[in-house]
């Protein structure tokens, strides 16, 4: 298993993480044997956004004399009234929902504390400039939540989240057919059939975001890395062909700011089917030779930073040449940051001799040798 930083906040978590939301389904038992499972393959985040008092027992009792090797992602305002999950901006409410999932968890502190699931903006700046994001910075200067985090499905929530500088790393749906889509703030949009008619490509707002996200040190986990399950069938995906577990995931770690892709686990094979990414190979991981080749709505002109343009003659890193250069391009003036790591890089958009490999290689028909060409006059 691979680590990568969570944004600033000095965590390393595993690049596969640990959705517990299918848990629900299981028994004390099973849900034991799963959470083990993912233990001994490296995982080390979880996420529990679930209020059902049952789940949490299970989880809690699963990690019970091994709370410290988790790094646990725990929901405010994720509340179990009259035997059902609701979110809630009552304080009293919520804080004694957090309050239960820290005594089923056995423990005294969260380490990541989510502002649970704000799509709408006024919502946002509600509970920012108001007593619930008062009440986390409470938790946090007490040490019961280490990092305030917050989730979103809205690529415009995340953004004033990680510009705000108050919100450390962001819970968000990432993969390919949700990245083409504009925002919305009705999460049931992002699963309707006809939401994904007139699409091409990454929509400008979320390429944005993981930009801003990576600039700002903001770090993102993933949440939907399948869509739900309909990438895997290809009857349900919208590009008329199916992606692997394995494709999904390289999808989303190839974003900037990613840090790990919490995935639902249902059983031992489902965590298999993940954890294989750990070992996969670049033909196993490549989903863009079939996103190029699907009937709809293939990422034409744009680069993914899928790498099939390497390798280059030149040592040039073209994919992370093409993710600093958008990451720039954002900016009037050139970030000090971005430009020291694009100086930093064994070889640069200069260093490119037009040989015009990458492009016969490349599946989306980027016009590699002009962003070479553009990198170079920007950072220069």
């Amino acid at each position: 298993m691979r680590y990568r930083a969570l944004g600033k906040t000095g965590l390393k978590v595993s690049e596969i993480g640990l959705g517990a939301e299918w848990l629900e389904r299981h028994n004390g038992d099973e849900v034991s044997e799963i959470i083990h499972y993912c233990a001994d393959k490296g995982i080390n985040i979880l996420d529990c956004w679930m209020s059902n008092p049952e789940v949490r027992t299970n989880v809690g009792k699963a990690i019970e004399g091994s709370r410290d090797r988790w790094i646990i992602q725990g929901h405010l305002g994720s509340t179990w009234q009259n035997g059902q999950y609701v979110k809630s901006r009552d304080l009293k409410i919520a804080g004694e929902a957090f309050q239960d999932l820290l005594d089923r968890f056995h423990t005294d502190h969260i380490d990541l504390g989510m502002i649970h699931f704000v799509d709408e903006i006024s919502e946002f700046h509600a509970l920012m400039d108001g007593e619930f994001y008062a009440y986390a910075e409470s938790l946090k200067a007490k040490g019961i939540i280490r990092h305030i985090g917050m989730s979103t499905h809205n690529p415009k929530v995340a953004r004033l989240a990680a510009e705000s500088g108050k919100i450390e790393m962001i819970l968000f749906s990432v993969n390919p057919a949700f990245d083409m889509l504009p925002a919305s703030e009705d999460l049931n949009d992002y699963f309707k059939d006809d939401y994904y008619r007139n699409t091409g490509g990454i929509t400008p707002e979320r390429a944005e975001l993981y930009r801003i996200c990576e600039e700002n040190g903001v770090g993102i986990t993933v949440m939907k890395g399948y869509a739900g399950g309909r990438l895997l069938d290809a009857e349900a995906s919208p590009f008329g062909v199916a992606l692997t577990p394995v494709q999904c995931i390289h999808y989303a770690l190839t974003r900037p700011a990613v840090a790990s892709v919490l995935t639902g686990f249902d059983s031992i094979a489902h965590v298999d089917a993940a954890v294989a990414y750990e070992t996969a190979t670049e033909e196993e991981k490549d989903y863009a030779t079939v996103l190029a080749g699907a009937p709809a709505h293939a990422y034409s002109g744009q680069c993914t930073y899928c790498g099939h343009c390497s390798p280059c003659p030149a040592g040039i890193d073209i994919a992370m040449v093409n993710k600093l250069y958008d990451l720039a391009s954002m900016h009037d003036e050139v970030p000090a940051t971005v430009r020291a790591h694009y100086k930093s890089l064994s070889a640069v958009g200069a260093d490119c001799t037009g040989c015009g490999g990458c492009e016969r290689r490349c599946p989306f028909g980027v016009h590699v040798r002009e962003r070479m060409k553009d990198a170079e006059r920007l950072f220069s």
